[in-house]
């Protein structure tokens, strides 16, 4: 229960009062001392017990005595002045961190801890205008296609808050000169000792061995578990400091670490004990975190490209298809050859800006933003941020599916519906609602409408857009119009029967379909611009 402010306050002024009185009775000790003997404190000679220039004889003589009152004064104010840090610290709260202090702290730790920005105290970052920590933040900036400030901007804070894993993206690991890689293809581990959250003991090993097979299919390395003996690659969970001088911080940010081939500790890979491990999209799966540990172990270091499984983020993935992309295919190959395997792996890839191929899945506004929707994918557009940022659906919303095939925002009740098949979601800003996922019927569509191909809402009504016919949707009776549907041509001539996405920006409906996009005047029903998508995602080439 909250102290009524009243009393809190009292409690300060009574606080006050204690120091007040604790300050007197010292005073009241020095005032009644003889003026020779408050003389006599306030020297410090320098020299033993009586024998010092205002002594005047031998040790027991009145030398002796002014020590003896100097040490009876001691005594009887020790109690005093132990109570005096007490007293001062409940009348002289220390002030709480204000916000640009815990956003210089933030700064500070992270550019230390993954840019090798010299270890200075915090109060460092808050100079943040110095060169280093300004080079240094342009160095992250750079690494995760950030718009390059060298501040710390919004974007950029929320990067570094990101669960991820604990090894640096740069410093001597990641340039040791010949790349340092195990001498031979046929490589041990050992699990030291499991995780105490959730998983079974079974589901743990079968983790870390499925976490292996992911490189030796793209590789010419093959591993083989052990339970005793010393192994190249050990496995642990571990909690704070253990030992390596890497010590993780508990739930959440930093979750596991791993060392670079070499003997002793290298190779091996540590987790923190204090997060939930699971073997599903809740919280933090152990396959998909142990696969990316490992790829350290084996000698590859962060990759900045988003799609890859060496992206310093966590970002879920569906266990069930193959982990690495392409880009972690071409580094493990580089280092120890493809495997003997006549049919060799193909990675996914990350959708890039200036494809000329490039569609979108759905697409949506979100308070001010432009989110464009593809495959796992989507990127955030900022109308006051000159980069559009690429991330994991599942970095977001690690419960929604990928392949979002259409999505609207509804403004009169700030919230974002998000569709697959015959599913929806609704958002408020970046939170699920709780209850989804619905059943698209809810909305009165027959039986026949399995999926959306987009949508859009405009003056409290829903456009729903399947095949060649449209629906609309009463945002404010929460019910389908009668009348519908109707003939997508017939309506918006011009922009032809297959639309993608589309999505409202002031009096147009902007239709996307394939590699280009109509400009469609809902006060002249007409088309007036047609050009390709990828200028959405800022390509100059486009």
């Amino acid at each position: 229960m909250q102290a009524h402010p009243l009393l809190a306050h009292s409690k300060s002024v009574i606080d006050l009062c204690c120091f007040t009185f604790l300050m007197w009775q010292l005073f009241k000790t020095w005032l009644y001392k003889g003026p020779e003997e408050r003389h006599m404190m306030q020297r410090t000679s320098g020299h033993p017990p009586g024998q010092g220039p205002y002594s005047k004889g031998p040790r027991g003589r009145p030398g002796e005595a002014v020590f003896e009152e100097k040490a009876m004064f001691s005594l009887k104010t020790l109690p005093l002045l132990l109570l005096l840090p007490i007293q001062l610290s409940k009348a002289f709260p220390v002030p709480p961190e204000s916000p640009e202090e815990k956003k210089a702290k933030i700064v500070q730790n992270y550019l230390e801890n993954f840019y090798q920005l010299p270890r200075k105290g915090y109060q460092a970052a808050r100079k943040n205008s110095t060169s280093m920590v300004v080079e240094k933040l342009k160095e992250m900036q750079r690494f995760f296609g950030l718009n390059v400030t060298g501040k710390p901007n919004e974007e950029t804070l929320e990067m570094m808050q990101k669960p991820r894993c604990g090894v640096p993206d740069t410093g001597e690991f990641m340039i040791t000169p010949g790349n340092p890689k195990w001498e031979r293809n046929n490589l041990t581990y050992r699990i030291i000792n499991y995780t105490p959250h959730l998983l079974l003991r079974a589901d743990v090993e079968r983790a870390f061995e499925r976490a292996f097979e992911e490189w030796s299919i793209a590789s010419s390395l093959k591993f083989k578990k052990i339970s005793q003996g010393e192994a190249d690659i050990r496995i642990a969970f571990y909690q704070g400091d253990h030992g390596d001088n890497s010590p993780f911080d508990g739930p959440n940010g930093i979750l596991a670490h791993a060392f670079q081939p070499g003997p002793g500790i290298g190779g091996d890979a540590h987790f923190d004990a204090e997060e939930t491990w699971t073997d599903n999209r809740t919280n933090y799966n152990l396959l998909i975190v142990a696969a990316h540990e490992f790829g350290h172990s084996l000698g590859l270091a962060h990759s900045t490209n988003p799609a890859a499984l060496m992206y310093p983020t966590y970002a879920f993935r569906d266990p069930s298809t193959y982990l690495l992309s392409q880009d972690d295919i071409n580094g493990i190959q580089a280092i120890y050859g493809p495997s003997n395997d006549p049919i060799q792996p193909t990675g996914s890839t990350a959708p890039t800006a200036c494809d000329p191929r490039l569609t979108f899945d759905a697409i949506v506004t979100l308070r001010g933003e432009t989110l464009f929707f593809k495959n796992e994918y989507f990127w955030r557009r900022h109308p006051q941020l000159p980069t559009v940022e690429l991330n994991f659906i599942s970095l977001f919303w690690p419960s929604l599916p990928n392949g979002i095939q259409a999505a609207y925002e509804d403004f009169d009740r700030d919230l974002i519906f998000l569709f697959k098949g015959n599913q929806y979601w609704a958002l408020n800003g970046y939170d699920i609602q709780q209850g989804y996922p619905k059943d698209i019927s809810n909305y009165g569509f027959p039986s026949s409408v399995q999926a959306i191909d987009a949508a859009v809402s405009y003056r409290s009504k829903t456009y729903f857009f399947v095949n060649d016919q449209f629906w609309r949707y009463d945002n404010q009776r929460r019910s389908m119009e009668a009348g519908y549907p109707q003939s997508i041509a017939s309506t918006f001539p011009g922009i032809g029967s297959r639309i993608d996405a589309v999505f409202q920006q002031d009096d147009f409906f902007l239709f996307f379909s394939g590699p280009v996009y109509y400009a469609f005047d809902l006060n002249t029903q007409r088309v007036t611009r047609v050009a390709r998508i990828n200028k959405w995602l800022n390509c100059r080439r486009s």
